[in-house]
């Protein structure tokens, strides 16, 4: 799969649905799984997610069936959330591993579930791609990828299972960006968050692969 480049941001900009504040505690706001759009220039002609409307936790399901062309939903922010963003959260589950998946593995490069979390300064987009991989080693940062308009790294979150069970992620996005994009200095600027997107495949290793995604939050 390819770099996720400037097509997740084509999309026409979508509201956040604020969660209550409290007293001493940090804005936040919930990105509502119904505004997840297909990003066209990166994806096959088969949209295989939909939108599951539970009462306890709404989520969006992903369900990759081969020879299917891969396929990544985005969604973009406004521009309060893309300067004040510090945190993001999200819940996830893997149901089915591809199989052998590794996205450190070249011909192996598939994942129950990818989030990927992009920001941009002038002309240079930067990504980072968070996986759910079958047997990856977690902790691990791979393909990395640099061009003078592009930069991305993989790192490998959850590997194998519990399957069909959720689990919750939170990255701090400063420090983030910071450790994969300008070799750790605490001090570098960090550019505007511009887009977070998701997807399930299993195109490389030609196998069924499967995940949900839900409560994606923005921490302000």
């Amino acid at each position: 799969m390819h770099p996720i480049r400037n097509a997740i941001f084509a999309l026409a900009l979508v509201p956040l649905t604020p969660l209550a504040e409290q007293a001493g505690q940090s804005s936040t706001a919930r990105l509502d799984v119904r505004e997840w759009r297909v990003i066209k220039r990166e994806s096959g002609p088969a949209d295989y997610y939909r939108v599951v409307l539970d009462p306890q936790m709404p989520f969006i399901e992903g369900r990759y069936r081969p020879p299917t062309a891969t396929t990544v939903l985005g969604f973009q922010l406004g521009d309060d959330d893309r300067k004040n963003a510090r945190a993001l959260r999200w819940q996830w589950r893997a149901v089915t591993l591809p199989e052998k998946g590794d996205e450190c593995a070249r011909g192996r490069e598939d994942s129950a579930a990818v989030v990927y979390v992009t920001w941009k300064k002038f002309l240079r987009w930067y990504t980072i791609k968070y996986v759910w991989s079958a047997v990856g080693t977690p902790g691990a940062v791979c393909d990395r990828k640099r061009n003078p308009f592009m930069a991305q790294d993989t790192v490998v979150l959850k590997s194998g299972g519990p399957l069909g069970a959720w689990q919750s992620e939170k990255i701090d996005l400063k420090s983030e960006f910071q450790h994969h994009f300008a070799n750790g200095d605490p001090n570098a600027d960090v550019p505007d968050l511009v887009g977070i997107g998701l997807m399930t495949d299993g195109d490389q290793t030609h196998s069924d692969s499967a995940a949900d995604y839900a409560d994606f939050v923005l921490v302000k």
